[in-house]
């Protein structure tokens, strides 16, 4: 199948290109740099790799999507705390969709974060925003929640590690008590490939949890 993975330099993606590659399928990795994609890590699988320079904020930058794609993944998160940072993750994500209705996508996947609470953090509220932003009825929308990924090099799993061994005491701010379910980068992974073509997982969303709380 042909592939298009967008954030394809992350955290996330470099972990689904690795697995999609070795389930030897071609990816149509979306990047707003090439010079940073290194091929490295993908020598082995270098032919089923393409590679397109893209600015979703940049609307002319998406000309170059390929019509002839299966399915494709939503990586793009912004840690910004700029104060328009909700406005271009949701510019982002309809510019997305609009490039990617001109294609034959049948299925975008989207990961995400947990949505369990009446009022939203900016940054949660943004990215429920963002779901409303992808559904279409060109495409069918499979939305995962996940809340903190644990394994290393993940942003949320560092900064705890860092707290845990530099901070053995400190004023805890009262945030200290909310409760949350995390994954494991593996079962994130099993996640964003195994929905790909299952059909009963078409415009819906999911929340994806380890078993602590």
């Amino acid at each position: 199948m042909r592939i298009l993975l967008t954030g394809a330099i992350g955290y996330i993606g470099k972990r689904v290109l690795i697995q999609l590659l070795e389930e030897g399928h071609h990816v149509i990795c979306s990047v707003r740099d090439q010079r940073r994609f290194s091929t490295k890590l993908y020598e082995e699988n270098i032919g089923q790799i393409e590679i397109i320079e893209n600015d979703f904020l940049d609307e002319p930058t998406l000309e170059n999507i390929p019509k002839d794609i299966d399915f494709a993944y939503y990586l793009i998160h912004s840690m910004s705390t700029s104060s328009d940072f909700m406005e271009k993750e949701s510019i982002s994500a309809q510019n997305f969709r609009k490039a990617l209705e001109k294609t034959d996508v049948k299925q975008v996947v989207f990961l995400t974060g947990i949505i369990n609470e009446e009022e939203l953090s900016d940054h949660l509220q943004s990215r429920k925003n963002v779901e409303a932003k992808l559904a279409s009825e060109k495409y069918a929308l499979t939305c995962l929640r996940a809340g903190i990924i644990v394994g290393s090099g993940s942003a949320s799993f560092e900064i705890v590690r860092d707290l845990v061994e530099k901070l053995p005491v400190m004023v805890a701010p009262k945030w200290l008590k909310t409760k949350c379910q995390p994954i494991a980068i593996r079962n994130v992974l099993q996640f964003l490939i195994k929905v790909l073509g299952v059909e009963k997982t078409y415009n819906k969303h999911f929340d994806i949890a380890s078993n602590d709380i």
